[in-house]
């Protein structure tokens, strides 16, 4: 004791010289580093407008660990212009899991009502391990590994347990030590530090496709925080991930259904059938040739297998007048019908994205093997990582996906036995943490077009549902994947832009009608 007397005697000295700490300071000492910080924006590009600014911040690897290794996470704003009107932040996700958002506020920008835009700093930024944001890699995937996995086939099943665990084996082999925190759950935290850092109390929000399921989860994880929220052409809670694919199946039957009457009534101009069984006995005649002997069609080679896997072909905005010509060129053994060359079906299958650049992004797996390649190997690491990091609910054992491919099969042949097919999940690591129970009261409002095939109405009435307090706008006869500000013709935008400039929610669910499509 007579040892440590002098050491206690100096750190009694040292403790009484140090200054006192006030509330606020000591309360600041206390909140981690990731919530202090504040963004240092800078133009983004000298070929970008000076007013899209862009800035980094660090979010933590683990949020159990703030301390640990840090990400960055890259975002952008264009602020308000006028400042008297200005409420808050709106921050957007367009869609994936796996797509930037950084330009978006750009887009944003342009197309918003101006006493709408008035009154938000509009936000973009990159989900982490997404673009900007630490991208994530699974070392150079192959051209067919960077799909979501094909039909089913008792004769190449085990080659495709083996593309799946092969993926798997990679992304752990080169991004193992993260790949478990992209997740959603995350994702959402990073939002409530753009919140922090923008030094915003609520944050308002607007998220198409997967972007609906990233604002449900903020909703639920922070609902004190959360202000006028926008879920757009909304993904079901209740069916993360595995039902979301198995939803297109279900949804692409009555889709193709729709088509083939489309086409029948056009049946003198495009030569399909006289009437709709006509034309799916033409679809379904063209399919079992081309698996009997692929068609080779503008340097193309298609199987039956490749015809059937992208039913959003048969969504009148995803060109229904060229995939009919299309189809017709194939079942002319590849002569291209008088009056116009048939389209590349890879450019029908990208068109959606391509051509307009204020489309929500489609889900890779919503898109078809062919459109999820161009998303990269960082797009498709970051997909697999949320897919099959949100949830536990990936059947194990590869028999089961060969029973539950062949079954849904037989029920929606168009597109089943690939929905249901074995995806990397089923190699995937155990998900560091549950899904988000939808428990809390949600004031937002969501927003659906009746024909959408990527995320269907079912989909969108199952978001409605889980989310109490929530109101839901449709709009009949829509057809596109995304609403607002994605379908010049729709209907539903005069109240978004209600509830977005007033943040007043319906009185109750609204219906309304699309004009008619172009004949």
């Amino acid at each position: 004791m007579k040892r440590l007397a002098p050491l206690l005697a100096t750190v009694g000295l040292v403790a009484t010289s140090l200054p006192l700490l006030t509330a606020p300071q000591a309360a600041a000492a206390q909140t981690p580093v990731h919530l202090r910080q504040k963004p240092a924006w800078h133009r983004c590009s000298p070929d970008r407008p000076a007013a899209y600014e862009c800035a980094t911040l660090k979010v933590p690897l683990d949020y159990q660990h703030p301390e640990g290794r840090t990400l960055d996470l890259a975002i952008s704003r264009m602020k308000s212009e006028n400042p008297a009107k200005r409420r808050g932040v709106l921050l957007f996700n367009p869609g994936g899991p796996g797509a930037s958002g950084l330009f978006r506020p750009m887009v944003l920008n342009a197309e918003m009502p101006k006493d709408v835009r008035d009154q938000y700093d509009l936000i973009g930024f990159d989900p982490r391990g997404v673009g900007k944001s630490s991208p994530v890699t699974c070392g150079g995937l192959s051209h067919a590994e960077e799909g979501v996995g094909g039909a089913y086939r008792p004769e190449t099943f085990a080659s495709d347990v083996a593309w799946a665990r092969g993926i798997a084996d990679k992304c752990r082999e080169k991004s193992g030590d993260v790949l478990p925190h992209i997740t959603t759950r995350n994702t959402a935290r990073d939002l409530d530090v753009i919140r922090e850092a923008l030094g915003e109390r609520k944050i308002s929000y607007l998220g198409y496709s997967y972007g609906t399921y990233l604002g449900t989860v903020y909703s639920q994880m922070f609902p004190q925080r959360t202000d006028r929220f926008v879920l757009d052409s909304g993904v079901d809670p209740q069916r993360v991930w595995r039902g979301m694919m198995q939803v297109w199946a279900t949804g692409a039957e009555p889709a193709f259904a729709r088509w083939t009457r489309w086409a029948a009534e056009r049946s003198d101009r495009y030569g399909l059938g006289t009437t709709p069984e006509e034309v799916s006995a033409t679809f379904w005649d063209l399919v079992a040739r081309a698996d009997r002997d692929p068609i080779v069609h503008d340097g193309e080679t298609y199987t039956g297998d490749g015809l059937r896997a992208d039913p959003s072909l048969f969504s009148s905005p995803y060109g229904a007048s060229a995939v009919v010509r299309f189809l017709k060129a194939l079942a002319d053994t590849g002569h291209p019908p008088a009056g116009g060359g048939a389209p590349d079906l890879k450019q029908l299958l990208e068109g959606a994205r391509t051509s307009d650049p204020k489309a929500p992004v489609l889900s890779t797996a919503a898109a078809g093997p062919e459109a999820a390649s161009e998303f990269g190997d960082n797009g498709t690491a970051a997909y697999w990582s949320v897919v099959c990091g949100d949830t536990d609910a990936w059947p194990r054992d590869p028999d089961q996906y060969a029973r539950d491919a062949q079954r849904d099969k037989a029920k929606h042949p168009l597109y089943g036995d690939f929905a249901s097919n074995i995806k990397p999940c089923a190699f995937w690591q155990a998900p560091v943490e549950p899904p988000t129970p939808m428990k809390n009261r949600a004031d937002v409002l969501t927003v659906q077009n009746e024909w959408d095939l990527i995320t269907p109405l079912a989909s969108g009435q199952g978001l409605h549902k889980a989310l109490k307090g929530s109101r839901m706008v449709l709009a009949l006869g829509g057809e596109k994947h995304g609403v607002y500000l994605s379908d010049p013709v729709s209907c539903a935008d005069a109240t978004v832009n209600t509830y977005l400039a007033t943040g007043r929610l319906p009185a109750a669910d609204v219906t309304c009608q699309n004009p008619p499509p172009l004949p």
